[in-house]
């Protein structure tokens, strides 16, 4: 279980310190890995039946798309991912996770506001919705991309995250 997380762990670091992922890989390919490997740092609350582990996306096809050839389908304990497209926050539906693109991210407010305390890991790109509330917020610092997690917000949605992730992350 440890080489696993430690595997993880380089993964995402691997992932953030891309100084210029399009020469090295698209960034939508980075997002979504990165994404992706954060499920692996967060407990969610153990009372959901659901078999199904659902990541939103609001915005960008790019990532979208991405996550849905990569993971749809595949298994999370007794669980199955499942990838859900939302044009806008009034698609959005039950999910542990969205991820709301820099072009939508005029929508968090609706969208926070719709998922708030059920359990729902919100993750952006956009300067400054790590402290407006966002769990967790892509930023780029000298010129390498980051990313921020927000303690409260992560409480707030009664998730708890491991301190692996926690070191990884610019704190809030």
């Amino acid at each position: 279980m440890k080489t696993i997380k430690a595997v993880v762990a380089a993964a995402v670091m691997l992932a953030s310190s891309f100084v210029n992922a399009q020469e090295a890989r698209p960034m939508h390919e980075v997002y979504s890995m990165m994404v992706f490997n954060f499920v692996k740092y967060v407990q969610w609350p153990t009372n959901d039946s659901n078999k199904e582990f659902v990541i939103g996306v609001v915005g960008n096809n790019d990532i979208y798309n991405t996550l849905n050839t990569w993971y749809s389908g595949k298994p999370k304990g007794n669980k199955t991912y499942v990838i859900k497209k939302f044009n806008s926050a009034a698609e959005v539906t039950d999910c542990q996770v969205v991820f709301i693109d820099r072009s939508k991210s005029n929508e968090f407010d609706a969208v926070n506001t719709k998922v708030k305390g059920k359990g729902t890991l919100v993750v952006t790109d956009r300067n400054g919705l790590g402290t407006k509330g966002s769990c967790i917020n892509f930023k780029t610092v000298d010129e390498k991309l980051k990313f921020e997690l927000n303690q409260s917000a992560i409480e707030a949605s009664n998730l708890k995250v491991s301190s692996t992730l926690a070191s990884m992350a610019i704190l809030i």
